[in-house]
């Protein structure tokens, strides 16, 4: 393994297979090995004593201020009340629809396997985003953000439910993640989650389609990654980062989709509102995910746990039972 200006370059032996360990999978020793760390020295304490909530939100997503700064206005925010986020009326980004191209094209899949070459990916999860076609998509809103912890509680105290994330240990509230994407949950948790913010608000949020999600996030100009179509290991909390944890939403804001969207790569992948089938015309891929679960639901954007080919836009993926897949969602509604 080696950190090429900072930012993790893995060394795989081979394609990922359920036999290897989570550490295997990353390409990281099975000893302890030092990972990114945010430092928090005196000139940041300073840059942040005595702000208020609103003014430590617009640091977090300032794209003039270093990432460690940004990183602990975050953090600061876990503890105060992060004006960014409403349970009950959440930020949501307006994209218009019309005729779309969503998936890959089927000449760029080898482009696509040269450029991951060093992650060892199996071609036919590539394929699995062919062929680029078009479809038609209404007016809808996105969540700007993916529900965060904070927002995700407040479900759970109004319920009682029990679906405390497997992520929070021994069901303990992480409040220094308040303002972190929720992980560790089931697409029935989120599903569940939505039902019940709809009743709290009389709206009909739900979660987006795979094309809406997608869209969302490449925007008209069919961007490979949100910001544009080259791979920004600054742009996003993947493996490639190194921190192997959540951050802050809104964190990598130089990196919002073209309507505005934040943590689209990175950070958690999310679940859509799909199970896996093949485009039309494309054969049915039969991968680990298959293999393991039969029908499944798609996931997309990637998490701090994974490597940059997940990031990809068109990438189509899912929640394998092992901890190491990281899994979250965002909101959709109808405009």
């Amino acid at each position: 393994m080696k950190y090429n200006e900072d930012y993790y370059t893995p060394t795989l032996s081979a394609t990922a297979c359920p036999e290897m360990t989570d550490r295997e999978l990353l390409g990281y020793p099975e000893h302890f090995t030092p990972l990114r760390e945010f430092v928090f020295n005196e000139e940041i304490r300073s840059l942040l004593k005595d702000k208020t909530p609103q003014q430590l939100a617009e640091i977090l997503e300032s794209k003039d201020v270093a990432i460690d700064v940004r990183y602990f206005a975050g953090q600061h925010l876990c503890y105060q009340s992060d004006s960014r986020l409403d349970t009950f009326n959440p930020a949501m980004c307006d994209v218009p629809g019309g005729q779309v191209s969503v998936g890959l094209d089927e000449q760029q899949v080898d482009q696509v396997m040269v450029c991951c070459e060093h992650l060892k990916l199996e071609r036919i999860w590539i394929e699995k985003e062919t062929p680029r076609h078009s479809i038609s998509l209404r007016d809808f809103r996105i969540g700007k953000y993916p529900i965060t912890n904070q927002e995700y509680k407040a479900f759970l105290c109004d319920t009682q439910e029990q679906r405390i994330p497997k992520h929070w240990f021994l069901g303990r509230y992480p409040q220094e993640c308040a303002n972190h994407p929720v992980t560790g949950i089931s697409v029935e948790d989120a599903e569940s989650y939505i039902q019940w913010l709809n009743r709290k608000t009389g709206r009909e949020f739900r979660l987006p389609t795979e094309f809406e999600w997608e869209y969302a996030a490449a925007g008209p100009n069919n961007y490979q990654y949100p910001w544009g179509n080259e791979f920004l290991a600054d742009h996003c909390n993947t493996a490639e980062f190194g921190v192997l944890t959540t951050t802050p939403v809104g964190l990598f804001s130089h990196a919002a989709s073209p309507f505005g969207c934040m943590d689209m790569a990175g950070n958690v992948e999310e679940f859509v509102a799909d199970d896996y089938a093949p485009y039309p015309g494309a054969d049915f891929i039969e991968d680990d995910l298959v293999t393991k679960l039969g029908c499944h639901r798609i996931a997309r954007g990637g998490s701090f746990s994974r490597f940059r080919d997940l990031t990809r836009n068109t990438r189509r993926h899912g929640a394998f039972p092992r901890d190491i897949y990281v899994m979250g969602f965002r909101l959709a509604e109808d405009a």
